[in-house]
């Protein structure tokens, strides 16, 4: 039985992250996320919902009735800036590519903004069956 050896490693590496372990690799790495939410501060719906989960965020802990109510009250909140931050960075992939119209560009922009609208309406559903419950006369 024949095994072919393993060719070389480059010696330079086109991402140099990728060879950091430990706290630099999470240090690098924090610093790459929060590069993350600056460029996702620059679009104008993730600033909208970062300032209404401001507000959703700290009113989860009084609308709650428990750790696992608030832990799905803010979840839904932070789903919906997850989803958005994902949503952009699908933007920004398929802008990269080229301003021209396919048809395939406008799917994956048309999913991610999907996406989004489903997380929105999930978070809208649940503060509302929260809230519903927590001050209508029968709660």
């Amino acid at each position: 039985m024949s095994t072919l050896p393993h060719p070389p490693h480059p010696p330079h590496s086109p991402h140099p992250h990728k060879a950091r372990t430990g706290i630099r690799r999470v240090w690098h790495a924090t610093g790459y996320s929060l590069q993350g939410l600056r460029a996702g501060w620059s679009e104008k719906a993730f600033r909208t919902e970062s300032c209404i989960a401001f507000v959703l965020l700290p009113a989860a802990f009084v609308v709650g009735r428990g750790w696992v109510e608030v832990a799905l009250l803010a979840g839904v909140v932070m789903l919906v800036l997850i989803t958005e931050l994902l949503n952009s960075g699908i933007e920004a992939a398929i802008d990269r590519v080229g301003p021209e119209l396919h048809a395939l560009s406008k799917r994956a922009k048309d999913l991610g903004s999907a996406a989004v609208l489903l997380s929105l309406l999930m978070c809208s559903c649940v503060w509302a069956a929260a809230l519903y419950q927590r001050f209508s006369v029968h709660g």
